[in-house]
């Protein structure tokens, strides 16, 4: 769960320094350890990229200019 807070508050100042308007919707993956911000179309997309560098640490994954990546919806 630290990792989860770490990732927010990086993500946070990410936002607050960078433009991301062309990455509307764009997934977002975060390491929490180092602090590195990963983008791409799709978590997929970013798992790959970084498998290509021998990547494989855990990421927190955001959809750019959403409050969620995914929500499944609830029964009713």
């Amino acid at each position: 769960m630290r990792h989860h807070f770490e990732a927010k508050r990086i993500w946070d100042e990410y936002q607050q320094t960078h433009d991301l308007s062309v990455r509307q919707g764009q997934a977002a993956g975060i390491d929490p350890r180092t602090g590195d911000v990963w983008f791409g179309e799709s978590i997929m997309d970013i798992a790959d990229q970084r498998s290509g560098h021998g990547l494989e640490s855990p990421l927190f994954f955001v959809r750019v200019g959403y409050p969620t990546y995914y929500r499944k919806g609830g029964r009713r």
